[in-house]
C-alpha cells in the first residue's frame, strides 16, 4: 500500500508539474463537445398510445408489429414525400406500456414534427391491426392518447454535457500522454532529493531572473531589488555560511569573506543565482564585489563576462571583476566576495581560488541526482567541499524543504587567498 501511495503522489506531482498539456487536451475537448452539440443540436420527442384488447395475450408480439416495416411504409406514404421508410426507422421507438398498451414514440427536429410521425405510425398500426391479412391477426386495437406536448433536452443541458464529456476524455487523454513522456523523467525537483544527492542542505530557495543578453545582465546587477522574504533568506544564508557578522556589522575586513557559487553548465536557469546573491547582499549595505571566474563553458557566461567587463556597476557598494587565470581578489574595502562559477559533472571543476564556503546552485527540475553527485564529489576533490545548496525557481507544489538532518555546518578553518590578476571595473 505504501509504495502504491507513493506511486500516485510521484503521478499527481508529474501531471501538477506538466499540467499545460493536460489543459491543452482539456480545451480541446470542450472546443470538440461545443462542435457537436452545434452539429447536432438536441431533437424533440412525443409518443401516441394505442390501447388493445384485455383479451390480447402476447404484447410482445404488436410491439414488433407496431414497428415493422409494413406499419411504417403506411405511415411513410401518409407522410408525404421527403419521410423515407428508413428515416421514419430510425425515428420511431416501440415500446410495452402495459400489458394491452403500446407506446409510439418518435423524435423530430421540431415539436410538431415529432407529433406528427409518432401520430402516423399509431394510425399505420391501428388501420394495420385492422386488417384480416396482418401478421399477428386482427386485433382492436384504437389510438387511446394521440401524441402532443413534445419534449427535448435543454440545449444548455446538452451543451453541458457534451463539454463536460470531451473535456473528461480528452484531459485523460493528455493525463496518460504526460505520464507516458515524463514518468522515467530522472531530474530533481523536490529541494529534499536535492539535498539527498549532494549530501548539503538547502539554504535558500529564490526566483531568479533569465537573462539573455548582456544588457540584460547587466539590469539585472544593477537593479536587482530583492523583497523582504528573499533579503532574509540571502541573510540566514550568509549566517549559516558563518558569515552572519558581513550583514550584521558591514565591516570590511583585510582578509575578506568569500562565496564560490557553482552551477552547472546544463542549468542556465541557475548561473544568475551569483548575480542576484551577491546584488542582494549589496543592497542591504554591505560592500560586495561580484568576480567571474574561469569558464570552461564560455558560452554559457559570455553575455554575463560582457555585462561585467563592458558595463559599470550602477549600484553603490558592489563591484565587479574578471578573473581568467582562476586568481581573483576583491576591491578594497570589500567585506563579501561572490565569486560565479559554472562547472560540468564530466570536467574537472573549474580552478578558482579557495574561498571561505562554497555553494552549489540548482534549478528545480535540470540536473539528475547522478550530476550533482558528480559535481560535488569533483568540488570536494578540488578543494571545494559544497557548505550549501541554493534552489533557483523552486517547483510550487514543493512541500520539503530540503534541510539535512545535520544542521550545523562542519567545523573548519579556511584562509581565504589573496587574489590576484584580476580586472576590476571602476564604478
Amino acid at each position: 500500500m505504501s509504495e502504491r501511495a507513493l506511486d500516485l503522489r510521484r503521478s499527481w506531482h508529474i501531471v501538477r508539474r506538466h499540467w499545460l498539456p493536460v489543459a491543452a487536451m482539456a480545451a480541446l475537448g470542450l472546443i470538440a463537445g461545443a462542435g457537436y452539440t452545434a452539429l447536432k443540436p438536441p431533437t424533440y420527442s412525443s409518443s401516441a398510445l394505442v390501447v388493445l384488447p384485455t383479451s390480447t395475450h402476447d404484447i410482445a408480439t404488436q410491439v414488433v408489429i407496431a414497428g415493422s416495416d409494413p406499419v411504417l411504409a403506411g405511415a411513410s406514404r401518409n407522410s408525404g414525400p421527403g419521410q423515407s421508410l428508413a428515416a421514419l426507422r430510425r425515428h420511431v421507438h416501440v415500446t410495452e406500456v402495459t400489458p394491452n398498451v403500446v407506446s409510439v414514440e418518435a423524435t423530430g427536429d421540431t415539436a410538431r414534427a415529432a407529433e406528427r410521425t409518432a401520430n402516423r405510425v399509431a394510425a399505420s398500426y391501428v388501420a394495420y391491426v385492422h386488417t384480416k391479412g396482418s401478421a399477428g391477426g386482427v386485433v382492436a386495437a384504437n389510438l387511446f392518447q394521440p401524441a402532443g406536448d413534445a419534449t427535448s433536452t435543454p440545449v444548455a443541458a446538452m451543451l453541458g454535457a457534451a463539454c463536460g464529456i470531451g473535456a473528461l476524455l480528452a484531459a485523460l487523454i493528455g493525463l496518460l500522454f504526460v505520464l507516458a513522456k515524463f514518468r522515467g523523467d530522472r531530474r530533481l525537483w523536490r529541494r529534499d532529493d536535492i539535498a539527498d544527492a549532494v549530501g548539503a542542505p538547502v539554504l535558500a530557495s529564490l526566483p531568479v531572473w533569465q537573462p539573455r543578453s548582456a544588457a540584460n545582465w547587466a539590469g539585472l546587477i544593477g537593479n536587482y531589488k530583492p523583497d523582504v522574504e528573499l533579503a532574509w533568506k540571502v541573510r540566514n544564508t550568509l549566517h549559516y555560511l558563518g558569515l552572519g557578522e558581513v550583514i550584521s556589522d558591514r565591516t570590511p575586513r583585510p582578509s575578506g569573506l568569500s562565496v564560490t557559487v557553482l552551477s552547472l553548465a546544463s542549468d542556465r536557469r541557475a548561473l544568475a543565482l551569483g548575480p542576484q546573491l551577491a546584488a542582494s547582499a549589496a543592497a542591504q549595505g554591505v560592500a560586495t564585489t561580484l568576480v567571474i571566474g574561469p569558464q570552461p563553458h564560455a558560452d554559457n557566461t559570455a553575455a554575463l563576462r560582457s555585462a561585467v567587463a563592458g558595463h559599470p556597476p550602477r549600484r553603490p557598494g558592489l563591484q565587479l571583476a574578471t578573473a581568467d587565470d582562476g586568481v581573483a581578489r576583491p576591491s578594497p574595502g570589500a567585506a563579501l566576495t561572490v565569486v560565479v562559477s559554472v562547472v560540468s559533472p564530466h570536467s574537472e571543476t573549474a580552478r578558482t581560488s579557495r574561498t571561505s564556503a562554497t555553494l552549489l546552485g540548482v534549478a528545480a527540475g535540470s540536473v539528475t541526482a547522478e550530476q550533482l553527485a558528480m559535481v560535488a564529489s569533483r568540488a570536494a576533490a578540488g578543494g571545494h567541499p559544497i557548505d550549501g545548496v541554493i534552489v533557483a525557481d523552486p517547483e510550487p507544489a514543493d512541500q520539503t524543504t530540503g534541510r539535512v538532518p545535520q544542521l550545523t555546518r562542519s567545523p573548519r578553518t579556511v584562509t581565504p587567498s589573496r587574489l590576484s590578476s584580476v580586472t576590476l571595473e571602476s564604478r
